[in-house]
């Protein structure tokens, strides 16, 4: 509920940054439980992820962008572009940066279309943890000197460091306006979508070959057994190769079983209720190049 000595303010703020910063670990963060995706490998998010933030004074909906990098592939020029979308369209851009990495070609590459945008932008450097404080100030200063940013706030999305005065800051530079989404929800994405993500983030655990990119999740079928209370999940695991499906598969189909122990649990946890998790591997021989398949996993061009 809104406070009447207060206007309500709302927006939609961008997060934007190399691969692995932890934009989405941020994002999970925020909204208290698991929306995205998350890994220690480059490139993990492909969507825009909307993130749904409601308090008494505001409503923030957060974008979680892909990771910037050089595309190798259609999949890849896909995920530039959605980025790229999002810098008009939003109140706050917030630019985030690994604290324990130096600035390097892809922090450059970001800032040139920052420094194009008449969006605010706020640097935020995350992962404060992981540096000794004395550090910050030469962090801030190398960034600064490549940038004027509208603010600049040191966090720790992991362990939750300085998010309130973030927070705060942001809410100061929304407007008032109108609450988008219902107070309880925290995402616009369907629970299709999510419970893909989870599968994906739990195979691009278990495997540690080069093979993350190279698969996609699609959900056949999600039923409801009235008899035992249990929902029923058919999902099948695409690969390129078919080398790739011994790999996610595993000897004896070990490797499957642990992907589908962990996944389950993990949208047991967003349904609220016990799940039947049937998965599949299939492959597609270079699906990322082409447009049907991508348009058949959900990464529509026409959309952005």
């Amino acid at each position: 509920m809104q406070k009447k000595d207060k206007p309500f303010k709302s927006g939609f703020i961008s997060i934007i940054g190399r691969p692995n910063v932890g934009k989405s670990t941020f994002i999970n963060r925020m909204v208290g439980q698991k929306i995205a995706i998350m890994s220690d490998k480059p490139q993990t998010t492909r969507n825009k992820v909307q993130g749904i933030v409601t308090s008494e004074t505001s409503q923030m909906i957060f974008i979680d962008t892909p990771g910037v990098h050089k595309p190798k592939h259609r999949l890849g020029d896909f995920m530039l572009k959605v980025t790229r979308s999002t810098l008009s369209e939003v109140d706050v851009i917030m630019f985030m940066v690994n604290a324990d990495e130096k600035i390097g070609t892809g922090d450059r590459f970001i800032m040139e279309w920052l420094e194009k945008s008449e969006t605010p932008v706020f640097l935020v450097i995350n992962k404060i943890d992981l540096v000794h404080p004395d550090e910050l100030f030469e962090i801030i200063t190398s960034y600064s000197n490549e940038m004027k940013f509208a603010e600049v706030v040191p966090i720790s999305a992991l362990n939750g460091n300085n998010i309130e005065r973030l927070v705060e800051t942001l809410e100061s530079y929304l407007e008032e306006g109108p609450q988008f989404y219902d107070a309880e929800q925290v995402t616009d994405h369907p629970e299709r979508f999510i419970i893909s993500e989870m599968i994906r983030e739990k195979v691009l655990h278990t495997t540690r070959e080069e093979i993350p990119h190279s698969i996609a999740v699609t959900i056949e079928s999600i039923e409801q057994d009235p008899a035992t209370d249990k929902t029923h999940i058919r999902a099948t695991i695409i690969v390129e190769r078919d080398s790739q499906k011994g790999i996610v598969i595993g000897k004896g189909g070990k490797l499957l079983k642990e992907v589908g122990v962990k996944a389950r649990k993990d949208i047991e946890m967003l349904l609220g209720h016990k799940v039947y998790l049937e998965l599949w591997v299939k492959v597609q021989k270079d699906w990322r190049n082409r447009p049907s398949r991508l348009k058949e996993f959900g990464f529509n061009e026409e959309d952005y």
